[in-house]
């Protein structure tokens, strides 16, 4: 019985926890994130506006648009695709906020047929 009653008190303990996500410090400005490309860590920068997503990644500029779903979710869409996976709006999902950074899910806006939803994750540093 104590053992029920102990494993009750912990999970109602743990259900009251809540994730800080305070995503309007990060609807704007520049940020730093990490990411690996064929076993390579990089580091890549971006530039947010309320309207506008400019990526600096490996000497390259990108940009997208910005439309905001609520404060912690948004949609991308590349402003010039050069190829047709580029097409695809990006569904972006601020998951939780710290002093400095958060941490991000992404996936297609829109699911594809007969292909599994692939989900990534990632950690922004807000450096200005």
């Amino acid at each position: 019985m104590k053992v029920y009653f102990s494993v009750f008190v912990l999970l109602l303990l743990t259900s009251c926890y809540e994730v800080e996500r305070d995503c309007s410090d990060y609807k704007t400005g520049t940020f730093q994130f990490n990411y690996t490309i064929d076993g390579v860590d990089k580091t890549g920068k971006f530039v947010r506006t309320e309207s506008l997503n400019i990526d600096y990644y490996e000497g390259k500029v990108d940009s997208s648009s910005v439309r905001w779903i609520n404060d912690c979710e948004f949609i991308l869409k590349k402003l010039n695709p050069k190829r047709m996976a580029e097409k695809d709006a990006i569904h972006m999902k601020i998951l939780s906020t710290a002093s400095n950074s958060y941490t991000f899910e992404y996936k297609l806006a829109v699911k594809k047929d007969n292909k599994p939803i692939h989900i990534e994750k990632g950690i922004a540093t807000k450096i200005d």
